[in-house]
């Protein structure tokens, strides 16, 4: 959407490959931005043309990956967005690359077993008992 804003004309496949390949983290953005800035510099006579297609790219990278995902993949596992870009970033600086991809599915993991140990508890003769 960003980038037919910006006037590119093959923005629609390029959002589609790049929304696909997304998952896979960087592929998606490097993929993306790379096709987008062939795509402006076949199309465009002008550097500053593939600078705001550049620029769009950006903004809606950053639109996507703060937002958006956060908040749909968050609610999908029952997470808060916060929790989610916490997980994602703290996995990723402990285990790097596989941190990222492992990230969503062990906290989501642990998110169960949480809810799962306070039913118990709050169903026990331990928390009724005054």
């Amino acid at each position: 959407l960003v980038l037919w804003l910006v006037g590119l004309e093959f923005a629609l496949p390029i959002g589609i490959v790049a929304g696909m390949l997304v998952f896979i983290p960087y592929l998606g953005m490097i993929t993306g931005l790379t096709l987008a800035t062939l795509a402006a510099a076949m199309q465009f006579t002008e550097f500053s043309s593939v600078l705001w297609v550049w620029a769009a790219f950006a903004a809606g990278q950053l639109l996507e990956g703060t937002l958006i995902t956060p908040w749909l993949v968050g609610e999908r596992i029952g997470l808060h967005p916060l929790a989610v870009i916490f997980a994602l970033l703290a996995a990723g600086q402990v285990l790097g690359f596989f941190g990222v991809l492992l990230a969503l599915p062990l906290s989501a993991t642990l998110l169960v077993g949480l809810r799962h140990g306070k039913a118990s508890y709050l169903s026990s003769s331990m928390y009724r008992k005054p």
